[in-house]
């Protein structure tokens, strides 16, 4: 079995900000570790956000920040 990321799909989150609360307008990747291990005790949302969220709960819990901030410095948002 192969698995590969879907490039579009790192891109988007490379560049989605977080639109509400206390850190609204900050990218995903900028969020504090804290802040997505509470959404993941409590439940992250049945949306979209909810979607990317976990994921970057994943990311961030596996060391793999760096990846997403190569992709923002290689794949500018356009």
């Amino acid at each position: 079995m192969n698995i590969s990321p879907d490039k579009d799909k790192l891109i988007e989150i490379a560049h989605y900000r977080m639109p509400f609360g206390k850190y609204k307008g900050r990218y995903l990747v900028d969020l504090p570790e804290p802040y997505l291990v509470w959404f993941n005790q409590k439940g992250f949302p049945e949306d979209k956000l909810g979607i990317l969220l976990r994921s970057m709960h994943e990311i961030k819990v596996n060391g793999l920040e760096p990846l997403i901030r190569r992709i923002q410095k290689d794949f500018p948002k356009g």
